[in-house]
């Protein structure tokens, strides 16, 4: 596990200095805000969805935690290019991940690059820093039009 919690700290830090997919995204056919109040991380996730549902495209925008902003970028490489159900069913997985008991060995099955995320779960406050990006995605599928808070 320790080998995971560096991995951890070198991947949130590199995601938060250089974000992948940051900025508007030309062609969006889905937009969601989302907002944290708690520690203030506001973003937007555009998403250009394909004529079969898959996510062609997905980027983000706005200012958060390093957490926040590592987790906005990774989602947005996990979702490029895949089907709505993957996206769906990866969401779910990392869910899972960030609230699991942190006495337990985590679940990291599918997860790829987001297992480094393992850490977050013995850290509650900061579990909605991580989510708040995965949420906003599933808002912009959605078509919903509320922004998404944390609270």
């Amino acid at each position: 596990m320790d080998d995971l919690r560096e991995l951890y700290q070198t991947t949130i830090l590199d995601h938060n200095k250089r974000p992948r997919n940051f900025g508007p995204l030309e062609g969006a056919t889905r937009t969601a805000d989302g907002h944290n109040p708690l520690c203030g991380d506001k973003l937007k996730v555009y998403v250009a969805l394909e004529s079969d549902g898959s996510v062609g495209d997905v980027s983000f925008e706005g200012e958060g935690c390093a957490i926040s902003t590592a987790s906005a970028s990774m989602m947005t490489e996990a979702a490029r290019g895949k089907p709505r159900e993957e996206v769906q069913a990866t969401l779910e997985r990392f869910h899972g991940l960030v609230t699991s008991d942190p006495t337990t060995d985590p679940n990291l099955e599918g997860l790829g690059k987001l297992a480094v995320f393992a850490g977050v779960r013995e850290y509650p406050m900061r579990v909605k820093c991580a989510t708040l990006a995965w949420h906003t995605l599933q808002a912009a599928l959605d078509g919903q039009t509320d922004p998404v808070k944390t609270e």
